[in-house]
């Protein structure tokens, strides 16, 4: 169901407001590059900083303005099972593809724990589910075992793994029956992820480089690595940069240098320091930006 270059878009703010004009300006330059779908308030669209409301905005202009065109995953998870409900009906209510749903954060539940959250979600909207497991964020690691009970849910169709570990990709390709779309969150490890047997990346370097980043994944979808290992190297120091600092930063500021939005940020997240800049400013340059 969901495949290829996804980019958990940043959220474009000014003067403390979502920047509705930068957030179409930067949708539509990834809709021309060619992606294959978006997730806005993601980790990277700083959803744990905004306001119920504010969310809400960022998800309905993201369908509107996508009109189609591309696959829209709506970021709906919380720390709280009735909250997460809450974000995945309205993600429907508004006409999203499907709904990415991060493990609940701070409060550490246990696998158990871990699939009733999910199962309840799933059994209270009829939308796709991705989960989204991201332990360094969220203290808690969904297991595999646990990934392959809720895979059996007809409405969790997949799962972004920002882990890193590889061999997880092929655990779940080898033991989970059916389709279940295998999607990394780890953009330099996104080529040994697709290797193994995953079909997509939500990638926060495609919010810099959407073009990069498509022609990577295609190039490796046609069996050329060859090609796909160029490009990799192209974007390797991206990769790396965009997390020299407080996430999302350091893509705020190279989407600034490109003129496509300000740098700000909400608080507790600070602007992208200056002592990293300089490795920015060479990564972009590397990438051809």
């Amino acid at each position: 169901m969901f495949k290829g270059v996804i980019t958990a878009l940043i959220t474009p703010l000014r003067d403390g407001k979502v920047d509705v004009a930068a957030f179409t300006r930067l949708l539509e330059r990834q809709i021309a590059a060619g992606v294959h779908g978006v997730v806005p308030m993601g980790t990277t669209g700083e959803s744990a900083s905004l306001t119920a409301d504010e969310h809400k905005q960022v998800v309905e202009l993201c369908v509107s303005v996508a009109a189609g065109r591309v696959r829209v995953i709506a970021g709906a998870g919380s720390s709280a099972t009735d909250k997460a409900i809450e974000l995945v009906r309205f993600a429907k209510t508004v006409g999203a593809d499907g709904a990415l749903v991060v493990t609940p954060y701070y409060n550490r539940p246990s696998q158990a724990g871990l699939a009733a959250h999910f199962e309840a979600i799933a059994e209270a909207v009829q939308l796709p589910v991705l989960l989204y497991n991201v332990p360094g964020r969220t203290g808690v690691d969904m297991s595999n075992e646990t990934v392959a009970r809720l895979a059996a849910h007809p409405n969790i169709v997949g799962i972004k793994d920002a882990t890193g570990d590889l061999s997880r990709v092929s655990w779940m390709r080898t033991h989970i029956d059916g389709q279940f779309d295998l999607i990394s969150g780890d953009d330099p490890s996104y080529l040994g992820y697709h290797a193994q047997g995953g079909v997509g990346v939500i990638s926060v370097t495609s919010n810099v480089a959407p073009e990069g980043m498509v022609a990577m994944h295609d190039a490796a979808q046609a069996g050329d690595y060859a090609t796909a290992r160029t490009w990799q190297d192209r974007l390797i120091g991206l990769h790396k940069g965009l997390f020299l600092d407080n996430s999302p930063a350091p893509t705020k500021y190279a989407l600034a240098k490109l003129g496509l939005c300000s740098e700000e940020i909400r608080l507790p997240l600070a602007l992208t320091s200056d002592a990293v800049k300089p490795a920015i400013d060479r990564a972009m340059a590397d990438a051809g930006l």
